[in-house]
C-alpha cells in the first residue's frame, strides 16, 4: 500500500484548498478511504471517511459543511475540498486505507495505514 499526499500550503483564514492523494499497491475501487489529521496539540483526529464507490462520506463536527471528500477510482485518487480554511484547521494531513469498503455507523474506529501527510498551514 502506498498513499502520497499532496495539496497542502499555506494559506489564509476564508482560503479554500484541495488536497490529492494518489495511492497504489492494492485494489483502490475495493476500499473505504478517510483523511485524517494531525497538529502538535490535538494529536491525530479523523476528518472525513468516504466508502469505496463514493457513494457514502461521512464527516467530523468540526469540519462539516466546510470540507467535503471526494474520490476519483479510475485515477486512484482521493480528494479532500476544504472552505473557509481556519487557524484551528492547521495540521498534517494524511489519506488513510482501510480494509472493507465501508465503516459500522459510518465512522472508522482506526485510524488505518496512511501515508506521509502534507502540512497545511492556515494564518489569521
Amino acid at each position: 500500500v502506498q498513499l502520497v499526499e499532496s495539496g497542502g500550503r499555506l494559506v489564509h483564514t476564508g482560503d479554500s484548498l484541495r488536497l490529492s492523494c494518489v495511492a497504489s499497491g492494492f485494489a483502490f475501487s475495493d476500499h473505504a478511504m478517510s483523511w485524517i489529521r494531525q497538529s502538535p496539540d490535538k494529536g491525530l483526529q479523523w476528518v472525513s471517511a468516504i466508502d469505496n464507490g463514493g457513494g457514502k462520506t461521512s464527516y467530523a463536527d468540526s469540519v462539516k459543511g466546510r470540507f467535503t471528500v471526494s474520490r476519483d477510482n479510475a485515477k486512484s485518487t482521493l480528494y479532500l475540498q476544504m472552505n473557509g480554511l481556519e487557524p484551528e484547521d492547521t495540521a498534517v494531513y494524511y489519506c488513510a486505507h482501510y480494509s472493507g469498503r465501508w465503516f459500522h455507523d459510518g465512522v472508522p474506529t482506526d485510524f488505518g495505514d496512511y501515508g506521509r501527510g502534507t502540512q497545511v498551514t492556515v494564518s489569521s
